[in-house]
Order: structure tokens, then C-alpha cells, then sequence
């Protein structure tokens, strides 16, 4: 039935966002064609929150929420959020070349990554 999810992050400098997931984040990629780059995600999850509002938001996982801050700070990612610690874990957002901002966060509960 499902095999997968394809993610499209709109974004007002699509170039500079692909370069940043290719050059920075290191992700792997393959090319559909005249450059239009597709990203392999890390693993992933989903969740459904209660909200007033239809919505959704994307965050990137990591381990150690400081080192990776460290990393990305050291090749000039812009963070625009400080780290807060919330009762899920630690989080922030970095802001991408296009103008979009991403979350990132530690996960301090349960994650079905590797089920």
C-alpha cells in the first residue's frame, strides 16, 4: 500500500535550499532532471496533535541537540529560535537560504525511528 512520503518544502530560493541540503545537511540526492534535486529524508515519523487550526510543521531529529547546534553555527546556519527544553525534549529552528525556517529538536521520548 504506502512504500513512502515525498516532502516538498516551498520556498522562495529553491536553488540556495537544495545547496543547503546537499553541501550542509549532506544529505543524499538524486537528480529528476535540469538539477531539481530529491533529497533521501533521515528516517521519519508522523504524529497528529490536537489543534484549533489544520496544520503542519516539519523537525528534524537529532541526538545531541547542542552539538548539532555547534556543527551547523560552525558552517554558518542562522538559528532563529534559542533552545528551549519543552517536556518532549530540546528544540530550536534554523533558518534555511530561502527564508523558511525548520525545527530541530532532541527527542527526550519514545521515537518509531527505527521500528
Amino acid at each position: 500500500m504506502i512504500n513512502g512520503a515525498h516532502l516538498i518544502v516551498y520556498s522562495r530560493d529553491a536553488e540556495a535550499d537544495r545547496a543547503f541540503l546537499r553541501d550542509v545537511l549532506g544529505w543524499p540526492h538524486v537528480d529528476a532532471g535540469h538539477g531539481w534535486l530529491i533529497f533521501r529524508l533521515p528516517p521519519a515519523e508522523v504524529a497528529v496533535h490536537p489543534a484549533d487550526v489544520p496544520a503542519q510543521e516539519l523537525y528534524l531529529m537529532c541526538d545531541d541537540l547542542a552539538a548539532t547546534v555547534d556543527e551547523l553555527t560552525e558552517k554558518g546556519v542562522e538559528f532563529t529560535q534559542p533552545v528551549t527544553e519543552e517536556r518532549w525534549g530540546l528544540r530550536t529552528a534554523l533558518r534555511l537560504p530561502g527564508g523558511g525556517d525548520l525545527g530541530l529538536y532532541e527527542p527526550r521520548h519514545p521515537t518509531a525511528v527505527q521500528l
